[in-house]
């Protein structure tokens, strides 16, 4: 019998826009967008909700686009959720097999993992995944579960993503409150890496940064693995007033001035002569010096920048081999990729979602990588659960790199 395709929705509520994703995943694990829905965001700050009334009403508006542009009644989402009170941990737990016996069996991995996920993380917080890194047999490197194999000590690693249960719980609620069920909750991060990177990629080593309108998430992966996670609660709307501090100008003009005219690159052929924003007749109703306006928004995305990198592990940029790929909104400003060239000397990338089709060109634009992100996580999540029980390392190995 052929396989029926599924629907899935991304939702992505965000400083700047929240934004809704719908996907069909077909029979061939390709995935079509039926449709977006999008609206600029009220009561968010730095990607948490602060007037959940405000948000909740951008919710329901991109929600009705959603629908509208898909066709679809949706009924249940996929929620990203980013802020600085999220964080990501490496931990290793370590099991000796009892006396007697010389083989790994179920029971002894998971085990290894009780041990490996039992971490303090503080009392106000949650964990939103705990993903599997790899294990090692006798201090062997192993690329799937042990099982079976003839050891003494077993040791498992992972990373484990944690945040503040109540600012987690207050998404959830939103979405709920309009009647839509909620499948599972996403770091961000992690589902643009399902988006940006390839299993190839992964192996390789790569860095995914998204910087968006209030923050700034990043996912590492080394060898396959995540290595690293996190979120800066700085973006592209820093940028702005910072501008808006340096000029005088109203936010809404520093906004418009930043994108049409503004660079971040270092090269001072862009920064002669005068920005200007022109208005309706023809005039220019704003002019500012290009060399201030450059260096206004270069020194605050290379501050950001080089948090990101103060957050990775030690000698972490030197073992990325596929390079780095930026998303989020931010990431088209002109001479970004050049500045993020200068800080982590490694190629830059502005990932297309792989095997997506749609009527919309919109999903190629980075605003929406973490929703559509969102649809190919719950297409791994689907295969993950339908797949026999002997299978299920292997899948995880192949396509999944966490676990809930």
């Amino acid at each position: 019998m052929a396989r029926r395709t599924k629907i899935h929705v991304g939702l992505e509520i965000g400083t700047s826009k929240t934004c809704l994703v719908v996907g069909e995943v077909k029979a061939d694990t390709a995935v079509k967008i039926l449709g977006i829905g999008t609206t600029k965001t009220a009561g968010v700050r730095k990607g948490e909700i602060y007037d959940f009334p405000q948000a909740r009403a951008c919710f329901k508006d991109a929600l009705a686009k959603a629908e509208d542009a898909s066709d679809v009644e949706i009924r249940s989402v996929f929620i990203a959720l980013t802020g600085s009170h999220i964080h990501g941990v490496n931990n290793r737990g370590t099991f000796r097999l009892p006396e007697g016996q010389k083989i790994v069996t179920p029971e002894h991995v998971e085990e290894v993992r009780e041990i490996a996920r039992d971490v303090h993380i503080p009392t106000d917080n949650c964990p939103l995944h705990n993903i599997i890194r790899g294990y090692l047999l006798d201090g062997l490197e192993q690329g799937t579960s042990p099982i079976g194999l003839h050891g003494r000590t077993i040791e498992a690693d992972f990373h484990i993503v944690h945040g503040i249960a109540n600012r987690i719980q207050n998404s959830i609620k939103l979405v709920r409150e309009t009647g839509i069920e909620v499948d599972d909750v996403v770091f961000s991060p992690i589902a643009t890496a399902q988006m940006a990177l390839e299993r190839a990629q992964r192996d390789r080593g790569a860095l995914v940064i998204d910087i968006g309108g209030g923050t700034t998430d990043y996912a590492l992966y080394l060898g396959g693995a995540i290595a690293a996670s996190g979120c800066i609660p700085v973006g592209g709307d820093h940028v702005t007033n910072d501008i808006h501090l340096v000029t005088g100008l109203p936010f809404s003009k520093a906004e418009k001035l930043k994108i049409t005219e503004g660079d971040a690159s270092a090269d001072p052929a862009r920064s002669v002569g005068t920005a200007k924003l022109i208005d309706e007749r023809g005039f220019a109703e704003v002019e500012v010096r290009r060399s201030i306006l450059n260096e206004v928004i270069r020194q605050r995305l290379e501050e950001t920048l080089r948090l990101v990198r103060s957050r990775l592990p030690e000698g972490a940029v030197e073992s990325i081999g596929a390079g780095i790929f930026l998303t989020g909104g931010t990431s088209l400003m002109r001479g970004f990729s050049e500045l993020a060239f200068e800080i982590f000397g490694r190629d830059i990338y502005r990932p297309e979602p792989p095997d997506v089709s749609g009527v919309l060109a919109s999903f190629k634009d980075p605003h929406y990588a973490t929703a559509i992100g969102l649809i190919r996580y719950a297409q791994i999540l689907e295969t993950e659960r339908a797949a026999p029980p002997g299978l299920l390392g292997n899948l995880k190995n192949l396509f999944w790199p966490f676990g809930k």
